[in-house]
C-alpha cells in the first residue's frame, strides 16, 4: 500500500517500502515512517518529500496501520509470504520497484528474510532489516555481497537496537578521542516503570533457535574465511561471565546480542578497506543486585539446557510467558510499559594521545560517552531504522563505494547518521572528555 507524492516518467515512484508493516514491530516502523515523511514536507530532506509504501500479507491490516500512522492512500506492494510472489510483484510492475526497502519485523533469520534481501537484489533496490541474528546477518553476506556489489544496492542488517547504538556508538567514542581509540567496552543499562518490562515474542523466539544453531554459525563463518582482526595497542581482557562492576555498583554479565559480532565487522571492514585502525570492543548488560544474579543464572541454564533439544524449543515458544517469568509475551508490551522504558548505553574507551605510538607502551588516554534513548525494542529501533534508511537515502555520496552487504558502522560511519539520530532521540554525547 502506497502513501505520498507523484512521480516523473521513468522515476521509481517509491523511495521506501515497509515490509512486514503489518506486524508487532512493523506497525511501530510505519508510524515513524509517517513523521519522517513529515518531516520531509517540512523540508527537513533535501531530496523532497519521501514517497513510501507498505507491504505485507494482509490488506486489512496493512489499513489499519495506515490509520494508525494517520496516513492515507493505499496500494499493496508485494506478499511477504512467498518469494516467487515477492520477485514477479516488482518484475510485473514499476510501481512496486522502490529505490529502498526496510525489512520491519519479519522473521528474518527463519522465515521471510532472505526472500526480501534476495528480491532486493536482484531488483535493483536497496535493502535495511532490524534482525539482530548472526546467522541470517552473515549468511546473506556469504549468499549476496557479490551480487550486490554487481547490482551497486546496499544491504544493512542490524538497523534497530541490534546494533546501531553500539556499533554506531563505537564510532562515535572514536571520532570524539584525541588521539588513536584502541579498545572500548559497552555496558546497558535498563531503566523501567511500574508496569515493569516486556518484549514481544519473536524476539524469545529468535533467541531460541540463534542458540540451537550456534554450531551452523561457526561453520558459515569458516566458509566466508573472515580475514583476522589484528589487535592494536593493550590487549583488552575479557571479563568473567557474570562480575561486580565498580562504575555502577552492580553486577553485570556478558550481553549476548549481536553487537559484538556486528561491531567486530565493522572494525574489519574499516581496517581492510580504509586503513583504520581497528578497536576492540566488549559488550555487557547491567543486572543489578546479587538477587537478580541467582535469578538469571537459573533461567540462564533452564533456557539453555531447553533450546539443545526439540521439545525443548516447542516448550520455550509454546509458552514465553511462564518461561521468562513474564518478560516476554505474545502481546507484546503495552503503551504505558514503552512509556516507562528506556535505555543508556555507556561506553569506556581507551587508547593513545596524538603522537603516541599504539604499538609501544600502555593505554594512555581515556574517554567515556553515552548512546540513550526511549524504548529500545518498539520505540528507539523504528527511530534507528528509519533514520538509517533517510540516510541511505539522502547521503549517498558518504555511503562507501562499492554497493554490498554491510554491517551499519561499515555503511554509515561517513554519514550523517549520528545527527539524525540525536535529532530524534537517540542522543549521542560525551560523559568524561579524554583524561591523560
Amino acid at each position: 500500500m502506497a502513501a505520498g507524492g507523484g512521480t516523473k516518467a521513468g522515476e521509481r515512484p517509491y523511495d521506501l517500502v515497509v515490509f512486514g508493516a503489518s506486524g508487532f514491530t512493523g506497525q511501530f516502523v510505519v508510524e515513524e515512517v509517517a513523521r519522517a515523511a513529515a518531516a520531509a514536507g517540512e523540508g527537513q530532506l533535501c531530496g523532497g518529500p519521501l514517497r513510501w509504501a507498505v507491504a505485507g500479507r494482509s490488506r486489512e491490516k496493512l489499513r489499519a496501520v495506515l490509520e494508525r500512522g494517520d496516513d492515507g492512500g493505499s496500494e499493496r506492494c508485494g506478499d511477504t509470504g512467498r518469494c516467487g510472489g515477492l520477485r514477479g510483484s516488482w518484475k510485473r510492475s514499476r510501481r512496486t520497484h522502490p529505490r529502498s526497502a526496510v525489512s520491519a519485523g519479519l522473521p528474518s533469520r527463519w522465515f521471510l528474510g532472505e526472500p526480501v534481501v534476495e528480491a532486493c537484489v536482484e531488483n535493483g533496490a536497496s535493502c535495511l532489516d532490524i534482525s539482530g541474528e548472526p546467522q541470517f546477518l552473515e549468511g546473506m553476506y556469504l549468499k549476496y555481497n557479490e551480487r550486490a556489489a554487481e547490482k551497486g544496492v546496499y544491504v544493512v542488517g542490524s538497523c534497530g537496537f541490534d546494533s546501531i547504538p553500539a556499533d554506531m556508538g563505537v564510532l562515535y567514542t572514536r571520532d570524539k578521542l584525541k588521539g588513536t581509540l584502541t579498545a572500548v567496552e559497552s555496558f546497558l543499562s535498563l531503566k523501567f516503570g511500574p508496569e515493569g518490562l516486556c518484549v514481544h515474542d519473536g524476539t524469545w523466539k529468535s533467541a531460541i533457535y540463534g542458540l540451537a544453531d550456534e554450531d551452523n554459525l561457526r561453520k558459515l563463518r569458516k566458509k566466508i574465511g573472515y580475514a583476522p582482526v589484528p589487535v592494536v595497542g593493550a590487549k583488552l581482557k575479557r571479563r568473567g561471565f557474570v562480575f561486580y562492576n565498580r562504575e555502577f555498583k552492580e553486577y553485570s554479565t556478558v550481553f549476548m546480542a549481536s553487537d559484538s559480532s556486528v561491531v567486530k565487522r565493522t572494525q574489519r571492514y574499516l581496517h581492510t578497506e580504509l586503513q583504520e585502525t581497528p578497536v576492540q570492543y566488549g559488550a555487557y548488560l547491567n543486572i543489578g543486585g546479587l538477587g537478580s544474579v541467582i535469578k538469571l543464572w537459573f533461567a540462564g541454564m533452564l533456557f539453555l539446557l531447553l533450546t539443545k533439544f526439540s521439545f525443548g524449543r516447542k516448550l520455550l515458544t509454546k509458552y514465553p510467558e511462564f518461561f521468562s517469568g513474564g518478560r516476554f509475551t505474545k502481546e507484546g508490551p503495552t503503551q504505558k510499559q514503552m512509556d516507562g522504558t528506556s535505555f543508556t548505553m555507556t561506553f569506556f574507551g581507551e587508547g593513545y594521545s596524538e603522537g603516541q605510538d599504539p604499538q609501544k607502551g600502555k593505554p594512555n588516554v581515556k574517554i567515556c560517552t553515552e548512546v540513550k534513548g526511549p524504548e529500545p525494542g518498539y520505540v528507539a529501533t523504528p527511530i534507528a531504522m528509519v533514520q538509517a534508511a533517510v540516510s541511505l537515502l539522502e547521503d549517498a555520496a558518504f555511503l562507501p563505494k562499492r554497493g554490498g552487504v554491510y554491517s551499519p558502522g561499515a555503511a554509515f560511519s561517513k554519514t550523517k547518521l549520528i545527527d539524525r539520530l540525536n535529532r530524534r532521540g537517540v542522543e549521542f554525547s560525551v560523559i568524561s572528555k579524554p583524561e591523560v
